[in-house]
């Protein structure tokens, strides 16, 4: 795991891009705490720091082809790194190192952009191919790993720096180059309010783009091309078999997936929140790890949200070395800022600030890579919204009795899920029974939520254009049923926009922790598509997981219903009331944020602040962090306050090589580049 930075810049000074190449590289250096290099070029830079964990001396970037043609940073891990290299082989390549970054670039050396659907992994790449000047970006294909960039080739883009183009695997190494200043985008917030998350290709602030998840970018010749390499594959065909040889085809490929995920020369360990997902990896991993396998969770002071009781069961019955933090309201509010700051988008929850201590809780211990069951749910239909679209899209086909049947099996959960709320739901079901937004038909509850965070802000651009857009260009999308279409909107939005990098990897890296995956491998997800409701009618829970793993997890692990992961709300923060809670109290903070509509986010912050903890509405919860969190982020970002580097970054990272390719220059010597470790309090 690594992060990676660099810029094409024709009129930078030439003097300045080794420094202006360290500053972008010092902002992101939690990322890769052991090393870091750049390479340089007339008119052009590219970086890496890196977290050691495949082929951990040998491994050093940026790296190059014997030829020097071509240059490689390379952020994440090639899981079939080692099939891809004796395919390689095979076709004469002789490798140096035993490193995965150096089997991808051969991969594109050999085949160019046809490699990418070849690779599993989690992965954001950049390529410069020194004969041609083109830089090539590409990013793995469900958006494990971040790549945002600028684009200015075409003399936009922010300022007036025409033909420049900048990426890194975080927007904050931009605050490095020169002219650069961070506006908040009015427009991608109401879109990001409304769906939860940025959109596959948006950032929350102005000129600021990611590269899509299952893509690639061709940088040169003074422009930009972006390229899908694949698409979703939620469209299997139909499993061939009984239900009991599914359940088995099922077990055996998330166990590959896992054994590719085991392949590392550091220690691995497992995220164990005690749900089904993270049982099912703890248990693969006990079954292939020939050490002791060490789990970690989080625990929580409120009973509403703890779930240390099945993670316990569940350490105990698979004999693992478990560590776990308690984390109270308090620890919340203190880590707010610090985990706004690496997420660098607004959040709708606090249950990524947990996350963040629980990566330094667990780098602490000595471990640098971890596994944990994201994916699940998206893949194996785990989530009740799946059950709700099924429920919904049936609605006028069942008597009363039978709806009110289906409801109640929906949210066991929630503990006041009450014959009353059943009620109310029945007729907000009754109103959704029939689509309104086109192909959103799945979300259009959710969303409701998501128009109330909308008002926030001064302008009231429609919040979904955007998302209609995209799924209405999207070929295939209107043929899929609605399950499907529910499927490739979670994939697309709440997966990689909030579990995977405000949640996920932007909380572990923080720390220099690497997350993996395995519900997140290819065959995983095929094999999920080619089984979901062909033996169940989705009315359980990820039916078939359980029995895939019946009599070797904990009955009632099996048994206990989905817990959603869920952390305490707004309410924290009037309990705590921290110093920062100025920037939305004070009327004169609150109005340096151009975009907030603070009349809006006035009366919002005065009912939070004066109601009673249960007569503040889920709705008015998130649009409360929405607030908070964008006013951290225009703190940060926009106003620049406060010191912008990590906490958990190590001092004396050293640059272990340094390539300058400037017109007349020698490669300069190993030097120290970073300062000693500062604070984000």
């Amino acid at each position: 795991m690594c992060g990676i930075a660099g810029f094409v810049s024709p009129s930078l000074d030439t003097e300045a891009a080794p420094e202006v190449m360290t500053s972008m590289l010092s902002l992101i250096r939690h990322r890769g705490p052991d090393e870091a290099g750049y390479y340089l070029s007339d008119g052009m830079a590219m970086g890496t720091v890196r977290l050691t964990i495949i082929d951990i001396s040998r491994g050093v970037q940026p790296m190059a082809d014997p030829t020097e043609r071509y240059w490689i940073c390379f952020n994440g891990e090639l899981y079939n790194y080692v099939e891809l290299r004796e395919e390689l082989r095979g076709l004469g390549h002789r490798f140096r190192t035993r490193s995965d970054t150096e089997v991808f670039l051969r991969a594109w050396i050999q085949w160019g952009p046809a490699c990418l659907p070849r690779c599993n992994g989690a992965f954001a790449v950049a390529i410069r191919d020194a004969l041609s000047g083109d830089l090539f970006l590409a990013r793995d294909r469900y958006g494990k790993r971040p790549l945002f960039y600028v684009d200015r080739t075409r003399g936009d883009g922010g300022g007036d720096r025409g033909g420049e183009f900048l990426f890194a695997s975080e927007m904050k190494a931009f605050q490095a180059f020169p002219g650069f200043r961070f506006e908040l985008d009015p427009t991608e917030l109401a879109s990001t309010f409304a769906v939860w998350t940025p959109l596959p290709d948006r950032a929350p602030f102005q000129h600021i783009r990611q590269l899509p998840m299952g893509s690639w970018m061709a940088v040169g010749g003074g422009r930009t091309t972006l390229h899908e390499y694949t698409g979703l594959d939620l469209e299997a065909p139909p499993f061939d078999g009984t239900a009991r040889d599914a359940e088995a085809f099922v077990r055996e490929t998330l166990r590959q997936s896992v054994e590719l995920r085991l392949r590392s020369d550091v220690e691995v360990g497992v995220y164990l929140s005690g749900g089904l997902d993270s049982s099912i990896v703890t248990k693969l991993t006990t079954d292939l790890s020939p050490r002791e396998v060490r789990t970690f969770s989080v625990e929580f002071e409120e009973t509403a949200f703890d779930e240390s009781s099945s993670q316990h069961v569940v350490a105990s019955h698979l004999r693992t070395r478990h560590s776990s933090i308690a984390v109270s309201g308090a620890d919340i509010v203190e880590n707010f800022p610090a985990a706004v700051y690496h997420a660098e988008v607004p959040a709708f929850r606090t249950a990524f600030v947990p996350m963040y201590l629980l990566s330094r809780h667990v780098r602490d211990a000595g471990i640098r890579v971890v596994l944990s069951g994201e994916g699940a749910d998206e893949a194996f239909l785990g989530y009740s919204l799946f059950r709700e679209t099924l429920l919904r899209a049936s609605w006028n086909e069942l008597t009363d009795a039978e709806r009110m049947t289906r409801i109640g099996s929906l949210h066991p959960e929630l503990s006041h899920f009450d014959p009353a709320n059943r009620a109310r739901l029945a007729g907000l079901f009754e109103q959704f029974a029939v689509e309104r937004l086109p192909g959103l038909f799945s979300h259009e509850l959710r969303y409701q939520n998501g128009r109330f965070a909308a008002r926030l802000l001064k302008r009231r651009d429609d919040p979904f254009a955007d998302l209609l857009a995209l799924t209405g260009a999207t070929p295939g999308y209107a043929a899929l049923s609605p399950v499907q279409k529910a499927q490739w909107l979670e994939y697309k939005t709440l997966l990689p926009g909030y579990l995977l990098s405000t949640q996920g990897e932007r909380m572990s890296l923080a720390h220099g922790v690497e997350n993996r995956c395995p519900f997140l491998d290819p065959a995983v997800v095929r094999a999920a598509a080619s089984v979901n409701l062909r033996f169940d009618d989705g009315s359980e829970e990820k039916a078939i997981l359980k029995k895939a793993f019946r009599g070797e997890l904990p009955e009632s692990s099996l048994k206990r219903r989905k817990q959603p992961y869920r952390a305490p709300g707004a309410t924290v923060f009037k309990q705590q009331r921290p110093d920062y809670l100025d920037l939305i109290l004070s009327d004169s903070e609150l109005k340096k944020i151009d975009c907030i509509d603070p009349v809006f986010a006035r009366k919002l912050v005065a009912k939070v602040m004066a109601a009673p903890d249960r007569q503040i509405s889920t709705k008015e919860d998130q649009a409360f962090l929405y607030l908070l969190s964008t006013a951290v982020l225009d703190h940060r970002f926009v106003r620049g306050r406060g010191s912008h580097r990590s906490t958990s970054a190590e001092p004396g990272l050293k640059i272990r090589t340094i390539h300058d390719h400037r017109k007349g220059r020698r490669p300069e010597p190993f030097r120290q580049v970073f300062p000693q470790a500062g604070g984000i309090r």
